[in-house]
């Protein structure tokens, strides 16, 4: 993230361009921080910054930050100064800086080979919630049951991520309740614009819609979805059985029209439906799944990649356990965005770690701890900013990459049982509050 990328994106964002201590560099490598710790409050930001940060991150000091550095006053560790830095700083150059650090990633992290291989993303809904705000209320209503109104303004959020590393694409999302609310697939057809092209869309039976299948096809993605029954039936024109494998032209029905009115008269995609009955690893009955591709793989292929769909769920609970992103702390919409787009910054930072790793191994990217990893670069990200001299940076990231190395998942011998899906509420207190 070059400082003149940056400035040149504050300044197209309208941000104030003020030679300050809180530069947008520094800003959103705070915000990158807390993520990195769990969601840490804004004291642990300033305390990061008034620890050392590299004088790259001010490529034209200030006078108090030259007087700071010649050994003058420090800047106070208050958080005043830190949180209206971080409310002022243009949302735009915070989406921008996040799709470089993406798209860079994603080149970097091409395998090597005579052909460039295909890039696969796997798609997938979560919820978040957001704190209670007049502002949040109105923009993201809470949602309602037969007891009444709930508490939380809740977020539908959809992430696109890649298959072999774990690369995370800038989130879409929108309200999940109210008359504004807004659908999975309504998310994708906005987020598919920027997925490298040519990358393969994977979802599952809630993407295996045909407006879907068409959104990618128009923008020159290929799609693995996985379909339902009752529409795998309808598509194959009889009752399905194991081994189907059949090219096929998929037209919009009559619901699909309704729910997009702006489809062209002759929509069509053409791919191969292919059914195969598979067994569960968890020990339930075989059942037939049925997949809709445009890739021409053979069928091993196909399956194989879709069985690696599973990936986005432990990508999910990565972001909303580990970095703490299943509910925010900021009140305003603006900083409801600063903050989902700089917390896949930080994600994206863990997982380009482990893909330098995985080149110099050879173990795949999602064969290493991505808690472990985060500890490391939280523990010596800060000796790494305060290193005297080249030759100790690079002692200190070796250290480093050491330690990665040697956060490999275990290779269990068996399969451990799964833990029960049981809830276990905490103990209230108090009575719930009454109206």
């Amino acid at each position: 993230m070059p400082a003149a990328f940056v400035d040149e994106a504050h300044n197209a964002g309208g941000g104030r361009h003020n030679n300050s201590i809180y530069s947008p560099l520094v800003v959103m490598w705070l915000l990158i921080t807390q993520r990195l710790c769990g969601g840490a409050s804004l004291e642990v930001a300033v305390l990061e910054l008034l620890r050392g940060l590299p004088a790259s991150f001010w490529p034209r000091p200030c006078k108090r930050l030259r007087r700071w550095w010649e050994g003058g006053k420090a800047p106070s560790s208050h958080t005043g100064a830190y949180n209206q830095a971080r409310q002022a700083l243009p949302l735009s150059t915070v989406q921008q800086s996040c799709d470089r650090i993406f798209e860079q990633l994603v080149a970097r992290s091409q395998p090597a080979g005579p052909e460039p291989a295909t890039r696969a993303f796997v798609l997938d809904g979560t919820s978040m919630r957001l704190p209670h705000s007049p502002a949040l209320c109105e923009l993201y209503p809470p949602g309602h049951n037969l007891h009444g109104e709930g508490h939380w303004p809740l977020l539908r959020v959809l992430v696109a991520h890649d298959v072999r590393t774990g690369l995370g694409m800038r989130p879409e999302w929108g309200p999940m309740h109210g008359p504004g609310a807004v659908s999975e697939q309504a998310l994708l057809e906005t987020a598919i614009d920027r997925l490298p092209s040519g990358s393969t869309v994977i979802g599952d039976a809630n993407f295996g819609v045909f407006s879907v299948a068409y959104a990618a096809e128009q923008r020159g993605h290929l799609v693995l979805l996985r379909l339902t029954a009752q529409r795998a039936q309808r598509l194959a024109g009889g009752v399905l059985r194991d081994g189907i494998d059949r090219t096929l032209d998929w037209k919009p029905s009559v619901a699909d029209r309704r729910s997009h009115p702006g489809l062209p008269a002759d929509a069509v995609v053409t791919g191969r439906l292919i059914i195969r009955q598979v067994q569960p690893d968890n020990g339930a009955a075989p059942f037939l799944l049925a997949l809709f591709t445009t890739q021409p793989s053979s069928q091993a292929e196909v399956f194989e990649l879709y069985g690696r769909r599973w990936a986005i769920e432990t990508d999910l609970r990565t972001l909303k356990s580990t970095l703490q992103l299943d509910q925010l702390t900021c009140s305003t919409p603006d900083m409801v965005a600063k903050e989902i787009d700089m917390a896949i910054a930080a994600y994206n930072l863990i997982r380009a770690m482990i893909a330098l790793a995985s080149e110099q191994s050879g173990v795949p990217p999602r064969g290493y701890s991505f808690t472990k990893v985060r500890r490391i670069v939280e523990t010596f990200a800060p000796v790494l900013a305060n290193a005297p001299n080249e030759q100790a940076k690079k002692q200190i990231f070796d250290q480093m990459m050491t330690y990665v190395q040697q956060s490999r998942l275990p290779r269990r011998q068996r399969k451990r049982p799964s833990y029960p899906r049981v809830v276990w509420k905490r103990g209230a207190t108090f009575p719930n509050r009454k109206r």
